[in-house]
């Protein structure tokens, strides 16, 4: 049996696990990958330290900085349940077909989030055929082409700048009109951002803007929009319609810790959960920001409140 079992590899789980494998704790990481939402981010200039690196580099550091601690990570595991029986908890978690369970005295989950769905027609269809969620992933598959796309926070600005460099034309549909009000249409993003994408002149940024379908047969050929202001439908052709809509969190495997109606896991200042002996931490909670260097900060609270909560055990 563990003392910790860590539900996740990106900022906030490799961060618990640092602190949990300094203080020589019998514990191990379970996580479908490592980093995370983390790989997905195209220029990362806001980790304390480094002044610019990307995502992919950062994810990379992550696994070094776990393997220089001798950490055990069980990568490729998927975790569908957790249950409980007096101070055990009890993973489930499958591997194709492959499945085990996992039996320990705490647990801190930092599984993160996921790329939200615009849910209109023609995006589930054409998920991989022109539709992504991970420009970073994609980008570079259009280069000399036209893309979209489609949200107003800092990954949707983001995106537009990583394809400006590539592609010949590249949109940025936000639903906010532009005013000061509104930060330009990017209510929650980042200046710095705004300033490159406006300098950019072959992005076209359209305002006050509803996607409401994704065109194409095989592949995306186009996207199909309504005008907030005067109602009227617009189309224009595309080769990628890039959706940057916001995330939603990984939590959906468990059922003993209270969450809110976003399905954020309620966490106090100590990243308890409801559940003795759960911890959660990162962007999987109910931190009102969503950011890396917050999401660590966070592992490393989850870890040493389990700490003490194992010391209370062994009283």
């Amino acid at each position: 049996m563990y003392d910790l079992v860590i539900i996740g590899a990106s900022a906030a789980g490799s961060a618990a696990a640092v602190y949990a494998a300094r203080r020589r704790l019998n514990f191990i990481i379970i996580s479908k990958d490592i980093g995370g939402e983390v790989v997905k981010n195209g220029e990362v200039e806001n980790w304390l330290g480094i002044v610019h690196t990307t995502g992919i580099e950062l994810a990379q550091q992550f696994k070094a900085h776990l393997e220089a601690n001798e950490v055990t990570i069980e990568n490729g595991w998927e975790v569908t349940g957790i249950s409980q029986e007096n101070t055990i908890h009890t993973i489930h978690a499958k591997k194709g077909g492959e499945e085990k369970n996992i039996q320990t005295k705490s647990i801190i989950i930092a599984t993160g989030i996921h790329p939200k769905h615009l849910g209109v027609p023609g995006e589930a269809e054409l998920q991989k055929r022109g539709v992504t969620s991970c420009t970073v992933c994609d980008g570079p598959l259009y280069r000399n082409k036209i893309t979209t796309t489609i949200g107003a926070g800092n990954t949707a600005l983001e995106s537009a700048l990583m394809l400006a460099d590539i592609a010949q034309k590249a949109y940025l549909i936000t639903k906010y009109p532009n005013t000061p009000e509104t930060n330009h249409g990017f209510p929650k993003g980042e200046n710095i951002l705004i300033e490159k994408i406006l300098k950019k002149d072959n992005v076209e940024i359209i305002y006050n803007t509803n996607t409401t379908k994704i065109l194409g047969d095989k592949k995306v050929e186009g996207v199909e929009y309504k005008d907030l202001v005067t109602g009227e439908m617009h189309t224009h052709q595309t080769n990628g319609a890039m959706v940057h809509i916001g995330m939603v969190p990984n939590s959906g495997f468990t059922d003993c810790v209270k969450k809110n109606e976003n399905k954020e896991i309620e966490i106090d200042l100590r990243a308890q959960t409801s559940c003795k002996g759960i911890f959660a931490a990162g962007d999987v909670t109910n931190i009102p920001f969503k950011q890396l260097m917050i999401a660590s900060g966070q592992g490393v609270i989850a870890a040493l409140s389990a700490i003490d909560y194992l010391n209370y055990l062994n009283e």
